[in-house]
């Protein structure tokens, strides 16, 4: 939350070991989004009614400018869950170090038609044109994901709503969910509480059986308090997804002091429990970005916010050079280990464009990267970027477009691939190669990407941010100052590096 000046992020967080459990709300601070102070957790099991945990939830600014955390409480062994509610112990420690459980929690108990166990993660209030306050809790019944609506006059006293918000079949328990509106208009966001016109909503969703992040932008009828999503958005396993990588439990929130919502996730580790023991830390938050509804009213668009720039320090450039099938070009003069890469190709044709395979059209775009890699030669693409490369690539992450042509139109497929990324082979560690298409329009023959390069971590942007992939990799070679950058080509079409910018990225501070 942006509360007077400073941005509050509060995290699960086990104080005791880089393993699950022990759960508390961890509490950082910052004025940028970018350097961080740690202050002592916000919130940790203490009451009856937290007593074997403190999950997560979500915060509200009330009127008056007075903050207020809803959160779940695990009140006994059988993790039974309950929604609670936190304040600050005084408004005017700029950091709102210490925060107070009042006695009158928990505020919401499931009742009998809800399963108690997975009854969890409140959304960030909103207010209804009746004045009332409303709220989501996430759950499922016989694998029907749910949100349920509970509504208050005056926060305290919840009253849960007839039918959900919204339900949908074979999906799951939903977590961490998110329901916020988007403007038609601009780039802007929009508080939680928006009422005015030219506006769609968002509703998403993190997915415990497939641990990705899923959303649909659609219609809330204030009256009847339902969510109707868009016929072009799909509910569950098939539908658009924030990141098509790992990034999981996700929260968003409206920053007044610049007009935009901004959006918070987590990429876990994706190596050895025992590395992450010996490490001493696991699970990292990716750059926070800034989301709005694109023009087609369609999808969402993410970017990185824009005070990540304030990082960049060395910057080499590359314009108007050509990779033809086969050729890969080194970027050179900046620590590629940690950088931030822009970079727009282009293509005089779309007519070698590969056709679509019509079997492929019941897979997800993971599975078809990992058929259609970066080695095997096609016509528009392979073409990319490899990241993380160790000299004689015996380690390289690649991300990378390809082009089909698929009936009347072409689907622009992009992949994120770590198969390659180390030269640890524990059987455990998870090294697919993420995928997700990109709905763009190629009349200009062009594709942009953005790539955040920081050590084990490549987080990528694909055509401004219609589609974004994390990658969590861990290269024995490719570290440090051994890391290497390429751009190549591996379709017959040949490619022309119109512009590529890139940049050493400086640390962020932790004080």
């Amino acid at each position: 939350m942006y509360y007077n000046g400073v941005y509050h992020l509060f995290y699960q967080y086990n104080p005791k070991g880089a393993v699950w459990g022990n759960i508390v709300w961890a509490h950082s601070v910052s004025t940028d989004l970018i350097n961080w102070i740690p202050l002592e957790p916000a919130i940790y099991p203490s009451k009856i009614f937290d007593k074997f945990g403190t999950w997560s939830g979500s915060a509200t600014i009330l009127p008056g400018n007075k903050p207020i955390i809803l959160y779940t409480g695990i009140i006994d062994a059988n993790r039974t869950q309950v929604q609670n509610y936190a304040i600050p112990a005084n408004l005017s420690d700029p950091y709102l170090r210490k925060w107070i459980k009042p006695d009158n929690n928990p505020l919401i108990v499931a009742d009998m038609s809800i399963n108690k166990t997975q009854f969890r993660d409140p959304t960030t209030a909103w207010m209804g044109r009746d004045g009332h306050w409303r709220i989501l809790v996430g759950s499922v019944k016989n694998h029907r994901g749910k949100v349920i609506l509970y509504r208050s006059k005056d926060f305290m006293k919840w009253t849960k709503a007839k039918h959900p918000l919204h339900t949908a079949t074979n999906t799951g328990n939903w977590e961490c969910p998110d329901f916020f509106p988007v403007s038609l208009k601009h780039t802007n966001g929009l508080d939680t509480s928006y009422r005015g016109e030219y506006t769609k909503h968002v509703l998403k969703v993190s997915l415990d059986v497939t641990r990705f992040e899923y959303y649909t932008v659609g219609t809330y009828d204030t009256r009847k308090d339902r969510y109707i999503p868009d016929n072009t958005s799909v509910d569950g396993w098939k539908g658009l997804r924030l990141d098509y990588g790992n990034y999981y439990a996700s929260k968003s929130f409206f920053d007044p002091s610049k007009n935009r919502r901004i959006m918070l996730g987590w990429a876990n580790e994706s190596d050895t429990v025992d590395d992450d023991v010996r490490k001493g830390w696991a699970g990292v938050h990716p750059i926070p970005r800034k989301l709005w509804l694109d023009p087609s009213g369609k999808q969402l668009v993410q970017w990185p916010v824009e005070e990540l720039e304030t990082l960049r320090k060395k910057k080499v450039q590359l314009s108007n050079h050509k990779l033809y099938k086969g050729e890969m070009i080194e970027v050179k003069g900046i620590t590629v280990a940690q950088a931030d890469v822009e970079v727009t190709f282009s293509f005089a044709s779309l007519d070698k464009a590969e056709p679509f395979d019509p079997s492929w059209a019941d897979l997800y775009a993971q599975d078809v990267c990992a058929i259609k890699g970066s080695t095997v030669q096609g016509g528009l693409g392979p073409f990319g970027l490899i990241t993380l490369a160790s000299k004689n690539l015996e380690e390289y992450t690649l991300v990378f477009f390809r082009v089909f042509k698929a009936q009347d139109k072409y689907k622009v497929l992009m992949c994120s691939d770590a198969s390659r990324s180390t030269l640890k082979n524990e059987t455990t560690m998870y090294k697919p190669s993420f995928g997700g298409y990109v709905d763009v329009d190629l009349a200009d023959k062009k594709l942009s990407l953005r790539s955040l390069i920081d050590n084990s971590v490549v987080e990528s942007f694909g055509a401004g941010g219609k589609t974004c992939i994390t990658s969590r990799v861990y290269p024995t070679l490719a570290i440090f100052d051994k890391a290497h950058l390429f751009a190549f080509n591996n379709g017959t079409e040949a490619i022309t590096i119109e512009t590529l910018n890139a940049w050493s990225m400086a640390d962020a501070k932790l004080h």
